[in-house]
């Protein structure tokens, strides 16, 4: 094998799970298995590892044996994770890992489409062909300019999106987009072709057809519904996001599970009693990676861990709100 993934937060996310002996611990996006092997480590527990990669469920079952088959790996979503657990024999569970959004390992690996800057087939499905759907290709040579300014809109919040869509629409009718570095390049054919120090022009463009692509704002969201469901009592929900609209979903989860929203006031009427705070937050606001970290790992920069524990009080039945 390989040297170790280092996964972002490691030491932060350890901290907050508390993992500890004989405890139950879902690694819903296995990946690399940075978070696996730390917690792992750290007590004689037991993990699943969950991924939608294949690749990632079998480099999971070569890493089992260095910690005694203290590993399953699943393969799946983690938006079904209780599912999962129940399935395997592994629910309830007394903590819970989530990183969010592309591995580093899928991003280096240009095949997999993820890069803009590797050329490789447009795909961008996290779990490969074999995850069925539609590719990040199928998107940028079929849907209409609208749908697509409205992707990048909403999931790379790029400001020229409609500019971007315009020129996806003029470059298809020559020849298909097919390959990442054809798409980087329409892309900065309408954004320049930025600085060094700057982020990628073609970043935002890349990050929304990812997201739209592997649907990933609402499997978080039924990520967040299983972990409610499968944590028992006092276990724990460790969640590292990368962009502002996954930390806005995780923060609002919280904020109304562990009834943290602002009360009413002499000015104000009092708001509708929801039902029990299902979380208690384990620290407010969120938790960045040190200098140091950042200055090791450029991509860490924009990591946020929220974390929070489980209470006692039931699953709640009306889960549309956390959106």
């Amino acid at each position: 094998m390989s040297e170790p993934h280092i996964s972002v937060l490691l030491n932060e996310v350890i901290a907050a799970l508390e993992p500890r002996d004989g405890a139950r611990i879902i690694d819903g996006t296995f990946g690399a298995g940075g978070y696996s092997r730390g917690i792992l480590s750290s007590a004689n527990c037991t993990v699943l590892g969950i991924d939608r990669d294949p690749t990632a469920i079998a480099r999971g079952q070569e890493i089992s044996s260095e910690y005694d088959n203290r590993l399953t790996m699943a393969l799946g979503c983690f938006g079904e994770m209780d599912e999962l657990a129940e399935a395997a024999g592994f629910a309830p569970v007394n903590g819970i890992a989530l990183d969010l959004g592309v591995s580093s390992m899928q991003i280096d690996e240009a095949p997999r489409g993820f890069s803009f800057m590797q050329d490789g087939p447009l795909d961008m499905r996290m779990g490969g062909e074999a995850q069925g759907g539609r590719s990040a290709a199928d998107m940028v040579n079929e849907d209409d300019p609208e749908t697509l300014t409205g992707i990048l809109k909403q999931y790379g919040e790029e400001r020229r999106a409609r500019a971007i869509a315009r020129a996806i629409e003029a470059a298809r009718k020559v020849e298909p987009i097919t390959r990442t570095l054809q798409l980087a390049d329409v892309v900065m054919s309408v954004l320049g072709r930025g600085r060094p120090d700057r982020i990628h022009p073609a970043t935002r463009t890349f990050q929304a057809l990812r997201i739209a692509v592997n649907d990933e704002l609402g499997e978080l969201h039924r990520g967040l519904i299983a972990a409610e469901r499968v944590l028992a009592t006092d276990g724990r929900l460790a969640v590292v996001s990368f962009h502002s609209l996954e930390d806005r979903i995780v923060k609002q989860f919280f904020i109304d599970r562990s009834g943290s929203r602002p009360q009413g006031s002499r000015h104000l009427p009092e708001l509708p009693q929801g039902p029990a705070p299902t979380f208690e937050l384990l620290h407010r606001g969120s938790i960045t990676p040190s200098d140091a970290e950042q200055s090791q790992n450029p991509r860490a920069r924009s990591a946020r861990l929220r974390s929070v524990k489980r209470t006692a009080a039931p699953a709640w039945d009306n889960v549309g709100d956390a959106a």
